[in-house]
């Protein structure tokens, strides 16, 4: 009989494990881009007296802190990072993806999918970030066979093992990455919901039942891998530096539900943490799902070890950056928000800087796109470091041909993502045109203007921008073939720099070259 009792009571408890809830703290990044010391409200510089007075954001030191604390709010967790480690301020330029290698191990991140911009430098910086960290990288939706820097390295997903369950992870990448960045010719990146669904069904095969995509594709394909997939129940989302929750400038709920999926992503620049808890049942299914991204605000006490090792790897910088090489009388914005959806006064410092610099080589126009400029500019005194933080790709001037029709082409790729944010929208100086964000992709643009005239399509004008675009990034692919092209000018944001170092006291300003139709 005591036998009898026993093996029912054990019968009993192991019915009753095997039906518990599962509890997971997802902590998650994306896009930090290289932002180790703290911010402005710009997403900018901010300088060490700005940061005592409580007036900066995020920094590693800051991060550690947070994460340390977020960690010991859980006994079951995991830290994952939606991509764009990469590019953005000195710190990339000068030590690539060592430093950023360094602070995710010490922050002890489980998982990261790769973003375009650890492209940036080509698969062999990729690779030696790959071989410096100490947690997988993953990418689902590419065939890297043909790379032999990549082929054995890049894994598309992986099962991680926490509070005694099986955790799989998939990595995603932006479909368009050959056209954002330098993967070079051997990577064929595929379709984002058909990648994801594979590894889903060859995960679920190993018995695997929770299923985390960490995506750079941006909230809008987020959604969709939702709709079109099914078995995934979280994706911790990148690139289109989405805030979601319920405060100021929040472009949706945290978490997003997309059927029983929840999509999470937490801005940009180690400006937030997020903290998403999770519970499943027994069959892998998410019964609940909540959280906020967290704030990395003055409130956030900085890991001093951390803030240390920082400005250790500053020292290299300093001279460069610190060197004050204008003023502007006010903040001149570039944000992200603005920039790549019609004019805005970055916009148009960069690319008069272009055309003032080659306009006694026949230049008619100017044509940057909008995703090159990385941040904005407080007023008053500007550092060198200020215009690298905006202009941090190393991009060159290119000077070329091209007809009429060819620019008004270009044109059109510009403007045919700016619904979604896409960073090809074109920045112009010389030149003005009108858009119709509600007409079809293809023929939104009207009105432009070379100068005083007309733009004629079959006359040759002759047009500055960047090597990036020149040589087809962001879907400019009608300039590989210009004529007399030359894509090894000066640095653009040593450009800008002497544009505004000469002008004097800068005022940021719009004209109305760019008119959006549906905003006046």
């Amino acid at each position: 009989m005591f036998r009898t009792m026993t093996s029912a009571a054990a019968l009993a408890l192991i019915a009753g494990s095997a039906s518990a809830d599962y509890s997971l703290t997802i902590l998650h990044t994306n896009d930090f881009h290289a932002r180790f010391e703290p911010i402005s409200k710009y997403d900018s510089g901010c300088s060490a007296e700005d940061n005592t007075a409580g007036e900066c954001f995020g920094g590693s030191a800051r991060l550690q802190t947070a994460i340390t604390d977020a960690k010991a709010r859980s006994d079951n967790h995991i830290l994952v990072d939606g991509g764009d480690q990469f590019q953005g301020t000195l710190f990339y330029t000068y030590y690539k993806g060592k430093l950023a290698a360094e602070m995710m191990n010490q922050m002890g991140y489980d998982a990261m999918t790769v973003g375009n911009h650890e492209f940036d430098d080509g698969p062999e910086v990729l690779r030696g970030f790959v071989d410096a960290l100490d947690f997988p990288i993953l990418m689902s939706n590419a065939d890297v066979s043909g790379e032999p820097l990549l082929a054995d390295t890049l894994m598309k997903s992986t099962v991680i093992e926490r509070g005694g369950e099986k955790l799989g992870l998939i990595g995603l990448t932006p479909q368009d990455t050959d056209e954002l960045s330098s993967p070079g010719a051997n990577i064929i990146f595929t379709d984002p919901s058909e990648a994801v669904q594979a590894e889903v069904d060859k995960l679920t095969e190993e018995g695997v039942n929770k299923i985390i995509v960490l995506s750079h594709s941006g909230y809008g394909v987020d959604q969709k891998v939702a709709e079109n997939t099914t078995g995934v129940d979280v994706i911790v989302g990148g690139h289109t530096n989405t805030l979601l929750g319920d405060m100021e400038g929040a472009e949706g709920a945290y978490p997003t539900m997309v059927g029983d999926t929840a999509i999470v992503s937490a801005y940009a620049y180690g400006k937030f943490l997020g903290e998403l808890n999770v519970t499943f049942d027994d069959e892998g299914n998410v019964t609940e799902a909540s959280g906020a991204p967290i704030i990395m605000d003055a409130a956030v006490t900085e890991d001093e070890a951390t803030k240390s090792r920082i400005a250790e790897a500053a020292v290299p910088l300093d001279e460069i950056r610190n060197k004050v090489i204008a003023e502007t009388s006010e903040a001149i914005d570039g944000s992200r928000d603005v920039c790549r959806a019609g004019e805005c006064q970055m916009g148009n410092l960069v690319t008069d800087a272009m055309l003032a610099r080659v306009k006694d080589q026949g230049i008619d126009l100017a044509i940057n796109n909008g995703g090159g400029l990385r941040a904005s500019i407080d007023g008053g005194e500007v550092t060198m470091g200020e215009v690298l933080t905006v202009l941090p790709f190393q991009n060159t001037l290119s000077t070329f041909q091209v007809t009429g029709a060819t620019i008004k082409e270009a044109l059109e790729n510009g403007v045919s993502q700016m619904e979604d944010g896409g960073g090809r929208f074109p920045q112009v100086s010389g030149m003005s045109f009108t858009v119709d964000p509600s007409a079809e992709v293809g023929s939104r643009v009207s009105e432009v203007m070379v100068g005083d005239a007309p733009l004629d399509e079959g006359k040759v004008y002759g047009v500055v921008s960047n090597n990036y675009v020149r040589n087809g990034g962001d879907g400019y692919a009608m300039f590989r073939d210009a004529e007399n092209a030359y894509d090894f000018g000066p640095d653009l944001a040593d450009v800008t720099a002497e544009f505004l170092a000469e002008v004097g006291p800068y005022t940021p300003y719009t004209d109305g070259r760019i008119k959006v139709m549906g905003t006046e």
